[in-house]
C-alpha cells in the first residue's frame, strides 16, 4: 500500500456506502483505485493532468470526480465518515494552519508600526533612578 492510499479499514467503511449510492454502469477503474487517485491529487496538490498512470487516464478520473460531485456522492461519504461527537462534547473543531495569517512585521516585511519601535527604544534607553 502506498502512502496516499486508503487502508483496508478505511476502504471497508466506504465500500458499503458506495454499493448502495453509485449511479450508472460499472466503471473501468474500480472505486477504490478511483478514490485513491482523488486522494493522491488532494494530498499532493498536483494538476489532474499529472496523475500517475497507475490510476488510469486523468480525464476519466476527473470526469468521474465531477459526476460524483454533481450526484452528491462525496457528500454522502463525508457525512457517513464524519466523526461522531460524544454526548459530553458540545462542539468539535479543526484548525488548519494554512489559513492563519501573521502580521507583516512577523514576516520581515518593510514598514510596519513605528510605534512599536519607539516603545522598545524608550524601554531600552529609560533613565535609571539610581545614580
Amino acid at each position: 500500500m502506498r502512502r496516499h492510499e486508503l487502508t483496508d479499514e478505511q476502504w471497508a467503511k466506504i465500500e458499503a456506502i458506495l454499493d448502495s449510492s453509485r449511479p450508472g454502469p460499472k466503471p473501468k477503474i474500480g472505486d477504490r483505485q478511483f478514490i485513491n487517485a482523488v486522494l493522491y491529487r488532494a494530498r499532493t496538490g498536483i494538476p489532474w493532468r499529472d496523475l500517475p498512470e497507475r490510476y488510469g487516464p486523468w480525464k476519466r478520473v476527473y470526469n468521474r470526480f465531477n459526476n460524483w460531485a454533481k450526484a452528491g456522492i462525496w457528500e454522502l461519504l463525508f457525512a457517513a465518515l464524519s466523526i461522531e461527537l460524544d454526548d459530553e462534547d458540545e462542539e468539535g473543531s479543526i484548525v488548519d494552519a494554512t489559513i492563519v495569517r501573521a502580521h507583516l512585521d512577523a514576516a520581515g516585511e518593510k514598514g510596519g508600526s513605528r510605534e512599536t519601535l519607539w516603545v522598545a527604544l524608550e524601554e531600552a534607553f529609560r533613565q535609571k533612578s539610581t545614580p
